[in-house]
């Protein structure tokens, strides 16, 4: 008997649709979400439920960001090569793949983890589909709304770890928005003309000599400081997570003033790294540290 596959590159920019990497960071932050939420959970099993949908929605998700920017990505080196801004997947296909992951996800997370969690997942994928995306096209104030759906997931986790939408998911939505902002900006800086090629409302091109730029991810790194030490403050996480934090939002502080002073790529290079270090760290601790 023959077993008809799929061509391995079709294969291949079926994945890369979805952006596995973003994914990857995606779940990550609906664990930590999850694992945080008051004892007692409802189990591991309602952790693989969750991690499930919320992998479907954000590949959904990612699949219909391509879809729409499939013009701009082809303008810039950094996407030309992206499945549909280069042909190889139609627009149907990336249409059809984006909408029945995302769909799919926000139906499995109602039946298997509950309503909330569900309804987050979907704001999540409307806010990026239908304000994010276009709105990159028309205002630097698209990065600030941008941050929105990219914070929501944590909270997510949290109401599927039967957490309820009180102070606690919100001190974790806001280190995650907050967060965002100085990794983003260092991220804009670096690729500033394949965004002014291809016409985008950045900040970073607009803004001739960098200054503006980082001065804002500084700022945003300052105020992640106080807001990432909350958790302690909210009984959710110990001395240790205290400590760490402060530790580890000082340190991306430092690094982001740094940026500001030489203001260049390599040091928005540093940024960016710095900022995909932090995050993890962070909530790690917050979830060994738990109260």
């Amino acid at each position: 008997m023959t077993v008809l596959a799929l061509p391995r590159t079709t294969a291949a920019d079926f994945l890369a649709l979805g952006k596995p990497r973003i994914v990857a960071l995606i779940v990550i932050t609906v664990v930590a979400g999850f694992l945080v939420a008051p004892a007692p959970g409802p189990g591991a099993v309602a952790l693989l439920h969750a991690v499930i949908g919320t992998t479907l929605v954000a590949a959904g998700t990612n699949a219909l960001n391509q879809l729409f920017e499939r013009d701009v990505d082809a303008l810039m080196r950094r996407t030309e090569r992206r499945p549909l801004a280069a042909g190889r997947l139609s627009a149907l296909a990336g249409a059809g793949f984006g909408w029945s992951a995302g769909a799919g996800g926000i139906a499995w997370l109602a039946v298997f983890t509950n309503q909330t969690t569900a309804a987050l997942a979907a704001l999540t994928l409307l806010s990026y589909v239908f304000l994010y995306t276009p709105l990159k096209r028309k205002s630097t104030l698209a990065t600030l709304i941008g941050a929105v759906p990219g914070a929501l997931p944590i909270v997510g986790g949290w109401t599927a770890g039967g957490g309820e939408l009180g102070p606690g998911a919100w001190v974790l939505f806001w280190i995650m928005f907050l967060w965002q902002l100085p990794h983003f900006l260092a991220l804009s800086w670096i690729y500033r003309e394949d965004y002014r090629r291809a016409g985008l409302r950045m900040l970073s091109v607009t803004d001739g000599d960098g200054s503006e730029t980082f001065r804002q991810a500084s700022l945003y790194a300052m105020a992640l400081v106080p807001v990432s030490l909350v958790p302690t403050l909210l009984g959710l996480s110990g001395a240790t997570y205290f400590v760490g934090a402060l530790v580890l939002s000082g340190w991306l502080v430092g690094v982001s003033l740094s940026a500001a002073r030489a203001r260049s790529p390599k040091s928005a290079g540093r940024l960016f790294a710095a900022s995909n270090l932090y995050l993890p760290v962070l909530l790690l601790l917050m979830v060994l540290n738990r109260t």
